[in-house]
């Protein structure tokens, strides 16, 4: 019976994963034996898995026909512009079926905008009825421009013979078969309105099927350069500046099929992030059929080649950053150098909770590569005697100090405390009952918090069932803030890719969280008056938002998260007083913030951490 358990896990888990699993079981075996593999596994398949009860939201798009009945009423009203750029829209087409072609080509005529013009190059069609089509409506609508190449070059050069058409400012991109929204190119000059400086702009976008009906709606984070490293998240709509185009000479032959994606990072150079925005309306329809990328991403592998070298280009002039596979397709993966070694302070506050403490030292002794890190147990106030002889082994090793706290349980002011006797360069927030499962975390977080722009570093938590119980924090869930994604599978993919990928968020959670000490002292530390329990973790990383940096969250940082095991349930009066307290102060110091998280969006339910779409 135990075997089969071992093996039902891995076939809940996919073949993929058999090997992690098999160092799960390993690793449970010399720290619990037997006896404690036995009861992980009786437990996995004894208690109802907290995703099962909310699979049904899972699926974002049950209510998306609804949500598009309530929010897209009033598409057609405009307010008046004083500022009505020409925009051109640039489109290769190559054989299109003229289906899709005509209701692309409609799109466009029924644009709430009037000053645009369409850019085609056609790359050598054969399709006779392909040609006629394109003929018909150029001759018939004057801001329609067509150029017939001669040989079929491909998708880069027919952008680039669309683009010698384009007279307009600002260059929209839109594929032969998708289609526009009818208020799309007015959302687009409405925010040039807004922002006369704005060179990049993107907005949400969905799928549409052979039938021209919508579904998979992405609802997109504001401007997120590591997600952007990780993946092109900003796809379609995608606005430039014409300028900018040609300061980098347009798309770039031997870039098929991430071409967009190459195109961008070659601007981006050119762009701050001031300069970019993003529009929370769904302006542009993905056609989703067999053979396209938006039906699915392996359809053409040679899309993720290509965005890997695009990417690699990118930053072959940064001193020892590389570049490298992501964990699912069209993604990657970034690597940034450690050059110095800093020494790494781990905090690990505690009273007694033996049980929990050694598997979370044992751990970072046993997964840690990186070597130059010392580890501060901050005691507060422990009796328990089997504890107090783990402390006695642990000084033997002489990165390990036991440094004592003789005040009342206040987290913040634990931290605090901790900080002021770090000898380290970087922080490292630890709870005790968290447990490290990834080899090589210390040197994955490190890497990311000694970068100029990065506060806060973040790690993907699994619950002791495997579910996620933290993927980053989303503010505004449930009135202040709540985990990302949580109850997920372990291997789940995420919204869009988002648990697979390496991105800023608003905040992370302080169970693990590495910082610069500068950085912590800069915003004075935890708030210990305050928030001596609760959200002192997301008021920091708002604090450090505050002050121009981005809070980042990783996840090839895995550790297993026994939630809140030492500290109780929050079940008594005085407990529910203080919670209550915490929850007001947030409220009160952050107001509209906690509303309007800028890598999330509006359109997402501040109800779930499942991302489905709000049924406001």
């Amino acid at each position: 019976m135990f075997i089969k358990k071992v093996f039902s896990v891995v076939r809940h888990h996919g073949s993929d994963n058999y090997f992690r699993i098999l160092k799960q079981v390993h690793v449970r075996y010399k720290r619990d034996g037997w006896a404690g593999i036995r009861s992980r596994l009786d437990k996995k398949f004894s208690i109802a898995h907290p995703l099962h009860e909310t699979t049904k939201k899972i699926k974002i798009i049950d209510h998306y026909a609804n949500w598009i009945n309530k929010n897209e009423q009033n598409i057609l009203v405009k307010e008046e512009l004083t500022f009505t750029p020409l925009i051109s829209i640039v489109t290769p087409t190559y054989n299109t079926d003229v289906k899709y072609l005509k209701e692309m080509l409609n799109s466009v005529l029924s644009q709430t905008y009037t000053n645009w013009e369409l850019c085609i190059a056609d790359d050598a069609s054969s399709n006779k009825e392909t040609i006629k089509t394109l003929k018909e409506y150029a001759k018939e609508y004057a801001n329609i421009k067509v150029v017939f190449r001669e040989d079929n070059g491909h998708i880069c050069a027919a952008s680039n013979s669309a683009l010698e058409l384009a007279t307009g400012s600002f260059v929209a991109f839109l594929d032969h078969d998708d289609t526009l929204a009818p208020n799309a190119l007015y959302e687009i000059a409405k925010k040039l309105n807004q922002n006369r400086n704005l060179k990049l702009i993107y907005s949400d976008e969905d799928k549409i099927d052979k039938n021209s009906k919508r579904h998979t709606p992405h609802f997109k984070s504001a401007w997120n350069p590591d997600m952007f490293y990780s993946q092109n998240y900003i796809n379609h709509l995608t606005v430039l500046q014409k300028e900018l185009i040609e300061k980098v000479s347009g798309f770039r032959l031997g870039y098929e099929g991430s071409q967009d994606y190459d195109l961008l990072l070659r601007c981006l150079k050119h762009i701050d992030a001031s300069e970019i925005a993003r529009i929370e309306k769904i302006l542009y329809h993905w056609r989703a059929i067999e053979g396209s990328t938006a039906f699915k991403a392996s359809e053409k592998d040679y899309t993720h080649d290509a965005g890997l070298r695009a990417l690699q280009d990118h930053f072959k002039n940064e001193s020892k950053i590389s570049v490298r596979d992501g964990l699912v397709t069209n993604t990657y993966k970034v690597d940034y150098p450690i050059d110095e070694n800093p020494l790494v302070t781990l905090l690990i506050p505690t009273r007694d909770a033996y049980d929990i403490l050694h598997k979370c030292v044992d751990s970072i002794l046993e997964f840690t590569t990186y070597k130059n890190y010392e580890i501060i147990i901050l005691d507060n106030e422990t009796t328990c005697p089997k504890t107090l002889k783990y402390f006695d082994k642990m000084k033997q090793h002489k990165n390990i100090h036991i440094l004592e706290y003789h005040y009342p349980f206040n987290y913040s002011a634990i931290n605090n405390f901790g900080v002021k006797h770090a000898k380290g360069e970087v922080i490292g927030l630890i709870n005790n009952d968290v447990e490290v499962i990834s080899k090589g975390w210390l040197s994955e977080m490190v890497s990311h918090a000694l970068r100029d722009d990065i506060g806060a570093v973040g790690a993907k938590l699994f619950y002791d069932d495997d579910s996620i119980q933290h993927a980053g924090v989303i503010l505004g869930i449930g009135g202040v803030a709540g985990h990302s994604h949580k109850y997920y599978p372990h291997n789940a993919d995420g919204y869009f890719s988002r648990l697979k990928i390496p991105q800023s968020l608003s905040a992370v959670t302080g169970a693990c969280l590495v910082v610069k000490k500068k950085l912590y002292e800069e915003v004075g530390g935890l708030n210990e008056k305050e928030l001596t329990v609760a959200f002192n973790d997301v008021d920091f990383c708002l604090k450090l938002l505050e002050k121009g940096y981005r809070n980042l969250w990783t996840p090839y940082v895995e550790l297993y998260h026994h939630e809140s095991i030492s500290r109780g349930a929050e079940n008594n009066p005085t407990k529910v007083k203080r919670a209550n307290q915490e929850v007001s102060y947030m409220k009160e110091r952050w107001g509209e913030t906690l509303l309007n998280d800028a890598y999330y969006n509006k359109n997402l339910s501040l109800v779930h951490e499942n991302f489905e779409i709000s049924k406001k």
